[in-house]
């Protein structure tokens, strides 16, 4: 069973896929709910939400054009702590494939690191938009919300990824 639910609907504008629930999520059930995490921070003054969410209030993204996952499932914690076998590139592929979002948005490197590598063979050079797509979806690496990577936080590639959401979801 997985630590959280997927936050997932066909014509998503954004998907945001992280590494896995935090200790603090799963024992809530509710996604990016540790005390440091930025997330609901940044959505909210990058334009993405009208107001600033609760992590309890995760749901109700859908209505914004927004879904939530992680690579990792099944296992909860901090990266260093879960196993090899606890990431599944091919399952969020068929997730991306099945839900068809306009932007897969990927919450740190490391997630981003090892589904593109395993599903397209390449690796990341920086964070922002990618020079490829997964079929018709634009990949997005955004800078880590998680506490515990504070050192390599810049908001700014947050913003650039709520203009393109903005642009996307007036289009549609």
């Amino acid at each position: 069973m997985a630590v959280l639910p997927d936050l997932i609907e066909p014509g998503l504008t954004t998907m945001f896929c992280g590494s896995a629930a935090s200790s603090a999520s799963a024992r809530v059930g509710a996604y990016y709910a540790g005390p440091g995490n930025r997330f609901w921070t940044v959505l909210h003054e990058s334009g993405l939400t009208p107001h600033l969410f609760a992590p309890a209030e995760f749901q109700e993204l859908l209505s914004l054009g927004i879904g939530l996952t992680d690579l990792a499932k099944h296992e909860a914690g901090m990266d260093v702590g879960l196993s090899s076998a606890a990431y599944n590139a091919d399952a969020l592929h068929a997730k991306v494939e099945a839900a068809a979002p306009a932007i897969l948005a990927f919450t740190g490197k490391r997630p981003a690191g090892l589904f593109l590598l395993k599903t397209l063979g390449m690796s990341i050079t920086d964070y922002g938009e990618q020079p490829v797509r997964l079929g018709g979806t634009r990949i997005f690496v955004l800078p880590s919300p998680s506490g515990a990577a504070r050192r390599w936080w810049s908001a700014e590639p947050w913003h650039t990824l709520a203009a393109r959401h903005r642009e996307l979801r007036e289009v549609t």
